[in-house]
């Protein structure tokens, strides 16, 4: 253990799962943890040779089974770096990402300690371009947007998201595709609208389900779909695990819709 009389906290983004897309400050910080904390999501496989003089503890969450509650992880955060350990909270993707990290860097300010955050490769931009997906492409579209899927959303979130346009990626979004998809097809999204759903990525069962917006329910339920999955819902889909002519295709049929505006 560390022999200052205070420690430290840092908030480690750990990427979608693969330990070499960790960043080389996060590799630095766990090297020299004392304690780690770490997720489900994040890469932990080797993570006794990551963080090899350290205290490892498992914090991570299930859908619908919260062993240890968000309130016991910042009190176990706070604990052991005012009895002067370093400690690195390991989370999936980007701390500040769905990832509570804000509420985590609060608490640890309002207890007087020390912390810092290590940026990690969110998982809404990794995840697809995995499955060779781009979340933006020139010509196709200019904007993204980011919409946490553990919870249905609003009649007006439905409405705002349909009529935004551009690239629309859930995560977490498995166990409420059925609303989503009604809420953005009943407020004019077009029911042809390309969808992905990329699971597991960058693992070795990384697997990718192609489908339109007026089919991914059925699709989705004949694949036997499940988390962890990134969903994507836009034009941008059709260029996954295209060869060199359907992406030119891609690109002809969005300079001729364009024309015809």
């Amino acid at each position: 253990m560390s022999t200052s009389p205070q420690g430290s906290v840092t908030l480690v983004g750990g990427g979608p799962g693969d330990e070499k897309l960790l960043t080389v400050a996060a590799v630095e910080a766990l090297r020299d943890a004392d304690v780690v904390l770490y997720d489900r999501l994040a890469p932990h496989s080797t993570l006794g040779d990551l963080a090899p003089n350290a205290l490892l503890i498992n914090v991570g969450k299930t859908p619908g089974h919260h062993p240890i509650s968000q309130t016991d992880i910042e009190s176990l955060l706070v604990k052991h770096a005012l009895d002067g350990s370093r400690v690195v909270r390991l989370k999936g993707g980007d701390p500040f990402v769905f990832g509570r990290g804000a509420e985590e860097v609060v608490a640890c300010r309002s207890a007087g300690v020390a912390v810092s955050v290590i940026p990690g490769v969110t998982s809404a931009i990794s995840v697809p371009a995995a499955a060779g997906i781009p979340v933006t492409a020139r010509g196709v579209t200019h904007l993204f947007t980011v919409v946490s899927g553990h919870a249905p959303l609003s009649d007006d979130e439905h409405r705002h998201l349909a009529g935004l346009g551009g690239t629309v990626i859930v995560l977490m979004g498995v166990g409420t595709l059925p609303t989503l998809t009604q809420g953005l097809l009943a407020h004019g999204a077009s029911p042809d609208l390309p969808v992905a759903i990329v699971e597991r990525g960058y693992s070795p069962t990384q697997r990718t389900t192609l489908a339109t917006l007026a089919t991914a329910v059925h699709v989705a339920s004949a694949a036997a779909v499940r988390s962890p999955a990134v969903l994507v819902i836009g034009e941008v889909v059709r260029f996954a695990d295209r060869d060199d002519a359907g992406i030119a295709q891609v690109f002809a049929t969005a300079s001729a819709l364009a024309a015809a505006e």
